[in-house]
């Protein structure tokens, strides 16, 4: 019988059940399948085809919302364009076509360069060269209340650069005041950025290179090396000045203290003098002959003792005596003339030659051998 012929009761050439009899879940899958087109029996089998393809493209769709972010990174999340959340490191989903993930890196230190001719406040031209470097501080602003954040920072460096150098002279932008245009220039420029809520935070700011215009380059320079110079030579002076006067003032302490030194042995000598004096006047006042010859002679010795010839005047004689005292030191008394050996007389054998000698002249007046003449010569 054929299975659509009266007397069939809701058979099907599959030999499945009565549609009567089908389960909730069967008649779920025929009404999917009526919906692309398999309203009826014989169309079931595209309608399996179109549950496999969406079931792929449910797939496809969920694994497109998976993303990982490293430590450095962010992401903030809209829904349907709106805010939703700002996520932070780690595997994330989110359902695509419906959230937005935007990524940035917030740790990266980013930089910025700009240079150009500015007028300075004494109205000069300089070029000047600057570097910004930068991070995002919020990733909020960053990234949904300004358009283009980088662009917004470009304009506000160089309106902060050209009011810092349009506020200093040219001199101060050339040499010395690179760094408070630096300083001046990253604080005005953050106050720019958090006005217009970039969420930049500026975290250095450098003048790489400031010069006059190439048309007057060289004649900066000489002005350059001519304040080069001048600081150069008052280094030199001050360093002069320096080893100059702590050595002028160890020379007056020097001289000062051997001043003092002398007044000092100039007070001992003249008081020892005195006290020598005082006990030789005592000693006079006793034996006034005997101190009158021992006085004369220490003084005579003093005055011999250096010279090397000596006139002797005896009294109550027409001669001098020469006595040669260099040669007489050079050998002992029994020593002959000739000989080579030289030993130094004492003191003591030259008070008994003087002794000697004057006994001799005593005896006998004429062994001097000289003329009345000859005492007016002094000794040599």
């Amino acid at each position: 019988m054929a299975w659509n012929e009266p007397g069939n009761k809701g058979g099907n050439p599959w030999g499945g059940p009565p549609r009567g009899n089908r389960n909730e879940a069967q008649e779920l899958f025929d009404k999917l399948g009526g919906l692309f087109g398999g309203g009826s029996d014989d169309e079931a089998p595209t309608g399996k085809l179109a549950l496999l393809v969406i079931a792929v493209l449910l797939v496809l769709w969920a694994g497109l919302g998976f993303y990982q972010l490293d430590e450095q990174k962010r992401a903030v999340v809209l829904r349907l364009g709106a805010f939703h959340e700002i996520v932070g490191p780690g595997f994330h989903w989110n359902p695509p076509f419906i959230d937005t993930v935007i990524k940035e890196n917030v740790t990266q230190q980013r930089s910025y360069t700009t240079q150009g001719a500015m007028l300075t406040e004494d109205e000069n031209i300089v070029e000047v060269q600057l570097s910004v470097q930068y991070n995002i501080g919020d990733l909020r602003k960053f990234t949904l209340h300004i358009r283009e954040p980088e662009h917004a920072l470009a304009e506000a460096t160089d309106s902060a650069l050209r009011h810092a150098i349009g506020s200093s002279k040219m001199d101060d932008v050339l040499t010395t005041g690179r760094d408070k245009i630096a300083a001046e220039v990253q604080s005005r420029l953050q106050r720019y950025l958090d006005a217009y809520q970039t969420g930049i935070v500026v975290t250095t700011v450098n003048v790489e290179r400031t010069q006059p215009p190439s048309a007057v380059q060289a004649a900066f320079d000489d002005v350059i090396k001519a304040r080069e110079d001048e600081q150069r030579v008052q280094n030199e002076a001050q360093t002069y000045a320096n080893a100059v006067v702590p050595e002028a003032r160890g020379m007056a302490k020097r001289v000062h203290e051997e001043a003092l030194a002398y007044r000092d042995r100039a007070i001992a000598r003249a008081q020892g003098e005195a006290t020598r004096f005082e006990a030789l006047l005592a000693e006079y006042q006793k034996a006034p002959a005997v101190t009158r010859e021992r006085l004369y002679l220490e003084t005579m010795q003093e005055i011999y003792a250096s010279n090397s010839k000596v006139l002797v005047d005896v009294q109550n004689g027409n001669n001098m005596l020469y006595l040669p005292l260099d040669q007489l030191r050079q050998r002992t008394p029994t020593q002959p003339a000739g000989s080579t050996a030289s030993p130094n007389l004492s003191q003591t054998d030259m008070d008994t030659l003087s002794k000697l000698l004057e006994e001799k002249l005593r005896t006998n007046p004429q062994a001097g051998g000289r003329s009345d003449s000859g005492r007016r010569r002094e000794a040599r």
